[in-house]
Parts: C-alpha cells; structure tokens; sequence
C-alpha cells in the first residue's frame, strides 16, 4: 500500500522515544526529537515493519478449532488457519466467552497480555483487555508481577518498600552528576536497557550523565560476566564474577568492612532492624562459615585481594549501589537485591544524594529522573470480580496442573483450571522460559484468543487471531509519570489490511455481549482522549499553568509538563527524621533481617540475604552458564523483522558472544553457525568472539522469534536463535515465584549441517472460509 507524500511530519512516540514520522515517495520516513541527546536506533525498524508481510490482514481462526471445536488440541502451533469476516468471527468469539463464562464462570478465563504494547495511554492492550472481561464477563484471572522484575517486585517491600518508591522515586541522574564518588554496579547499566521506557521517553539523558560524572572523578564499577553492560563513557572498572553469583560478593565486602570496623554503626542503630540476626550468619556464628573475600572469592571467582581492595575503597566516600533486575532473573534472585540495600546500609550512604541504594537504575528509561508534578490519567480497567492470580511467569505451570497447590509470598494458593486464554498485546513466546513447554501448555486450552499485528509464535498459537492495528495506525497520547513531555500521537498511517484498533474490537464484542455501554462509557476512540487529557489539564490550571484545550495540544503536538522537585524519595525523608518519616516496613526501618519473610519457613528465601547455591551449575555435560540478556536492536521482540534487527543478524540468525577461548577449544571461528544445547532443546546462532566476556560464559540475546525446525540429523531446534527453549522454567523461590530466563547452562558445537530455512516472518497457511 502506498501513502501520499507528506509535507510534514506529525509527532509521535514509541517505548524507545519521542519521534516524528511521515510518507515521502511512498516510503515512511522517522526521525527522533531534536532535543533528545541520545536518541535510540530502535526507531528505524519503523519504515520496513509497518506494512511487512509477517503483518496480520484479515482475521483468522484455526482449521482444527473451527472443524473440531473448542478443547485441548495437539494441532496448536502448526495447524493451517480459515480466513473470515469480521462479523462471522466475532459472531463465534462471543459466543464461546459466553459459553465458557455460562459453564465455567469467569475464574475459568485468563487474562494475558503482559506485555510493551503501546507506548499511547488509552490504546493500551493490557489495559482494554482487563477492562474488555471485567465489563463483559465479570472479572478474569490475572497475573501479578513481572518477567523482568518478579523476585524484586515482592521482595522489595518486605524489607525497604515498593519497586516503585525505590527504583522509580530515588537517586536521579541529576545527583549522580554532582555528587556521586563511587557507583557500584551490579549486573551494570547498559545503555540497550535504560533507553527504554513504557509510555516513551523525550531525552535519553543516561549516556550523557555517567559521561559527565565520570569526567568529575566519579568511579563507576561494573560487576558483570559481560563488558558490554556499562558504556565506554563511564570510564568504568570491569569486574567479572561467575554469573549469580553477586550475593556471595556482597557478603565477602560487608564481612571486610565488618572485620575492619568500617562500617557504619551509627547508621546501622538508627535507620536499620534486624542487623545482629543477619550479622550472626554474616561473621559464621550461626553455620560455622564466615563469608570472608576468601570465601567469596572461591565462589564468584574474583581474586581475594580484589575483593578486599574494592571493600577497603568504599568507607568515607559517596557511593551508590545499583542492582539490576538481570540479577534477580536467576535463581534466587530475591536475595542480591536485598543484599546491595545491606551493602549500601552497612556504608551509610541511603537517603544521602547521589548515595546508597537504587535498585534497577539504569534499567529502564524511567528511572533516575524527576516525578511529574501533574498526573496523566490512564485507561480504568473496571474492577476484577475474580480473586484468583498467579505470579506472571507461573503461566505454563497453571496451565499443565490445575488445582495444584503453589507457594507465594508466605500463602499457600492453588492453580485454577483455565478453559479460554485471552491475549492483546504480548508474545509469551519470546519472555517465557522452556517454549517446548510453554507450546504444550497452551495445547490444554479449549480456546487461545489472540490480538495481534503479526505472526509472532503466539499468533500461530492461537485458535482466533484478530489483526490490531499498530501504534502509528491509531492516535493517542504518549505520557509517563517521570518524563515532562505529553506527546499528541498523531496516526501516521492507515490500518493495515483490515486491521482495527483494539479499542474498536472490543467495543463490537461488548455489543454483542450486551456490555457496551458498561466498556465504552458511550464515548468513542477520540473522546476518550479528550477525556483523558482533561485530567492533565484540570492539573495545570489548579497550578495556574498553561492548560490548553484538547484541540489545540493535539496541534501543537507536545505539552511540557512540570516536575516535582528532586526530593530523593522515601529514603531521604527517612534519613531526615526516621520518627516522622518512616518506611512502610513492620519496623518502619531498612529491614536487614525479616521476621516476617522468616516465618514463611521458605528453605530457598530465609529471613535474611543468604547466599545459596544454584540447583543449576555448568557441568561436564553442559559447561557454559549463557546468559539470555535484552537485545540492543529492538524492545524485547518487537518488530523483530525491522530491518533495524534483521540488520544485526548473520544469516538470518540471532548472533551469540564467546570468549575466543571458548571459542577456539570448540574449533569455533567468528561467523560461524553453531547448535546451542542442553536437556531442554537447542537452537542455531552465528558466533561473534570477544574477550568481553568469562570463559566460562556465553551470551545470546532474547527476541529472536521462535522459529522451530528439524535439522538434518533429526533433532528438533530453534533455527533462529531463540535462547528460550534453553532456560529453566523454575521460580526463583517460593516466595516470589519470579522468572529465571536470565541464566542456564548449555554446550556449544560448530554446526556444519545444512541450514533449515528461516521461516518466523512467513504467515502461515491460510485459506478463505
């Protein structure tokens, strides 16, 4: 399809930022606002992804589920599908919503779509699915956390406060400038990470600030088995420990500086509960095993007098511990973020500016950054009359054992028996683990709805699949609590085959379910943004500032928005006065130890940062630990078939990191194709060699599309390069039950068979009804 030429460009924004688009000879042209310092690349995958042939144009339903009917079906993910008209296939879907919610009620429904759908804060698909079932069917059942952040999300309060008090509202970039002297980065800060953010993102300040810090005498220490996560500009320290195992660091540099006497007592009384607890495990009272830099060090695999260097090095300075959620997306991932807020505490830096403890800064572009000081209302959900939830990465687990029990934050729960799975805006086929598993799964469904504008693994999935429109086919408005710029998105392109916006789905699917007025309010897509927009602008003019009309924002395109001042959060008014100003914690203070988390009896979570040992280690068989880290050429898996992303393959394939070590012991060269490998599955990539990473450690990035074949030897395979069919579906323990995508153990081999076709970005087959 061909769009006539544009004179101008209309504002517009992504995850990745703030951005301009428009039609030229055909040809959609974007470029990044011109006051963004940094801007991000991921934007040019925009031109050659909006009318792709992987997009969704009319809408499908599964052969097998149209001849067969709704139940559990083995012919899910490879079956053909039945081209219909709208009004015949929504015809069917109403109908099954009602007769799963008529024979099994609502609690038999699962509500998906976690994911990074939309930057726009009405045409959010989480957001107008949840309100889709609770308007139409009464409620759903959800998930709670999430895949990035599930041991930090319910670990955090129990000792310090909630993710979004301690990551979002804490030490900013702005602090870290002026006075930071030493930041210790754990699982580092990488620039593919904090250049994205939900709801978009103005000014990329990260690379600018670490640089500008750095050129003031700040150290910046990166503690990570790869190189790549702290940019060059921080002038940064590269330290390279055995991956996960950051806690046992932790505890060998806090047991120096409690040896040494050079921690902070006085802190310690005041601001902190439970420290002789935590302090008995830290010195052996309690096992016999003081967690000295000898003892760490055998573990994480650094030199002792490194580790006794850095501990000596941090007394007396202002230093800032950050913890990235890549640390918590292993096993055991609650207890290295518990113990860089002990770290940070046994110093006496949190609550000082620019000092102390931010945990996941630099993960996103969210945090570090001032708080707005007027809201930016969001679609309302309705209110969830089903009471049932699981942790988000528990989604295979509920699915192949309903009615087991499952442990979660000290409750003992069960899994409920889901009939009809309905998803809008996500693709679990990229952030789930062991996706052999997760295939078989969604096999036990009576029925997989999906909304989506392309044929990602979970599309082919899917009994109904319904084409969306993408973000640059529909207006809104582009907002986030800690950038000061509202953005009016204005629609760039028409709907892509017979494409509608989410919004415009569901309202047609209430109507036939007899919910309408209940979903839409009796408003349509632009009154609901002039809804929303109207509780900014009641903000503004409470404060007696500019409060345009929803017309003229929209023609003007942007509205700057004021900001809070930079206040350091819960932490500072803790540090100021902890009597007035205490934590939501059951003390009020840091809780060094819980007596809480304690009680709950979790063997694999005990009541004060531990250092436990991983189930899963490299081995003769599998030797490797691979990390599966975020890719730097799209968000997750977003517009995977960009040219932006395909750019950065190597015959069509995902490209992994090997030491040349590694490398040269396997016969391995640079570019060559290799088979990843382990008892879960394997997958093909092209091997790039840098000495930026352990030779212990390989690393192969997420996002890839799920692309399964059969090699020439029989064996099933990822032919793309999808590093999820190789990670443990395990929780991180008990209490939290978060993901542990981000490490698992593999042997690698040159592959010299013939390679399988890549075949993730064809549609599958499809026939008219």
């Amino acid at each position: 399809m061909s769009e006539p030429a544009a004179t101008v460009l209309h504002p517009h924004s992504a995850h990745w930022g703030v951005f301009s688009a428009g039609w030229a000879d055909g040809k959609l042209q974007v470029r990044p606002h011109p006051d963004d310092p940094d801007p991000n690349p991921l934007i040019d995958n925009f031109p050659s992804a909006i009318h792709h042939p992987v997009r969704v144009t009319t809408p499908m339903v599964r052969r097998g589920w149209l001849e067969r009917g709704p139940g559990p079906d083995a012919a899910r993910g490879s079956d053909d599908y039945v081209a219909m008209p709208w009004g015949e296939v929504l015809d069917l879907l109403a109908a099954e919503l009602t007769r799963v919610k008529d024979a099994h009620g609502a609690q038999a429904v699962f509500g998906g779509s976690y994911g990074w759908s939309s930057a726009g804060r009405f045409h959010h698909a989480q957001s107008q699915v949840h309100r889709f079932l609770n308007t139409a069917l009464g409620g759903y059942v959800r998930s709670v956390n999430s895949y990035s952040a599930g041991a930090s999300g319910p670990i955090l309060p129990h000792f310090i406060g909630s993710m979004e008090e301690v990551a979002r509202r804490n030490v900013t970039w702005e602090q870290i400038v002026a006075h930071s002297e030493i930041v210790l980065s754990f699982g580092g800060m990488a620039l593919k990470n904090s250049r994205v953010a939900s709801g978009g993102i103005s000014r990329h300040v990260e690379r600018d600030s670490m640089a500008a810090a750095a050129a003031r005498g700040c150290r910046f220490v990166s503690i990570s088995p790869l190189r790549s996560d702290l940019p060059d500009e921080a002038r940064f320290e590269w330290l390279a420990p055995v991956p996960g195992t950051d806690t046992a660091m932790m505890l060998g540099l806090v047991h120096t500086l409690v040896a040494e006497n050079l921690h902070d007592r006085d802190f310690i009384a005041r601001y902190t509960d439970g420290w002789a607890t935590f302090e008995d495990y830290l010195m052996g009272r309690t096992d016999g095993v003081p967690k000295t830099c000898a003892w760490a060090s055998a573990i994480c695999g650094l030199p002792e007098q490194t580790l006794l260097d850095l501990a000596r090095s941090l007394p007396g300075k202002r230093v800032l511990v950050t913890v990235s959620h890549s640390l918590q997306r292993s096993e055991h991932g609650e207890q290295p973020v518990w113990m860089g807020c002990v770290l940070a505490a046994a110093l006496g830096q949190i609550g000082l500016p620019g000092g102390g403890y931010n945990y996941a800064l630099g993960t996103l572009a969210h945090y570090g950054k001032r708080a707005n000081a007027v809201p930016a209302a969001a679609l309302p959900q309705g209110t969830n009359g089903v009471k049932e939830f699981i942790p988000v990465a528990r989604i295979s687990d509920m699915l192949l054992n309903p009615g087991q029990p499952f442990d979660y934050n000290g409750v003992r729960r069960a899994y409920p028996h889901i009939r009809l799975a309905y998803w809008a805006g996500g693709n679990p086929f990229h952030h789930h683990q062991d996706l052999h598993r997760l295939a078989d799964a969604f096999r036990t469904l009576d029925t997989f709805v999906v909304h989506e504008i392309a044929w990602t693994a979970t599309a082919r999935h899917a009994d109904i699949v319904l084409p969306c429109t993408m973000s640059l086919e529909r207006e809104d408005i582009g907002a986030t609590p800690t950038d000061p710029m509202m953005v009016a998105m204005h629609r760039i392109a028409e709907p892509h085959g017979l494409a509608r916006d989410d919004y415009d789905i569901f309202c047609d699917l209430s109507r036939r379910l007899g919910s309408l007025d209940a979903f839409s309010e009796g408003r349509d897509a632009r009154q609901w943004l002039q809804h929303l927009y109207g509780r900014t602008r009641d903000a503004l003019a409470a404060m007696g500032l500019d409060a345009p009309d929803f017309d003229t924002f929209w023609q003007r395109g942007e509205l700057m928005l004021p900001q809070k001042p930079d206040d350091g959060g819960i932490l500072r008014a803790l540090r100021d006065d902890p009597v007035d100003n205490p934590l939501p914690t059951p003390s009020g203070k840091i809780q060094i130890s819980s007596s809480v988390v304690a009680g709950f009896g979790y063997a694999d979570c005990p009541g004060h940062p531990a250092w436990i040992a991983p189930q899963y280690a490299p081995d003769a068989t599998y030797p490797l630990w691979l990390v599966a880290n975020q890719p730097h050429t799209k968000l997750h898996s977003q517009l995977d078939y960009g040219d932006h992303s395909l750019a950065s393959k190597r015959r069509g394939r995902e490209v992994c990191t090997l030491h040349p070590a590694t490398a040269a012991a396997r016969g391995i060269a640079e570019g060559d194709i290799v088979r990843i490998f382990n008892e879960l599955g394997a997958c093909l990539a092209s091997a790039t060699l840098s000495d930026g990473v352990r030779q212990d450690t390989m690393q192969l990035p997420t996002g890839a599309w799920y692309d399964p074949a059969i090699d020439d030897q029989g064996r099933p395979i990822c032919a793309h390069g999808n590093p999820n069919v190789l990670t443990r579906d395990i929780g991180t323990s008990s209490l939290a039950q978060g993901c542990c995508g981000q490490l698992t153990t593999v042997q690698v081999e040159r592959y010299d068979g013939e390679l399988p076709p890549i075949r993730a970005f064809d549609p599958p087959a499809a026939q008219p009804v």
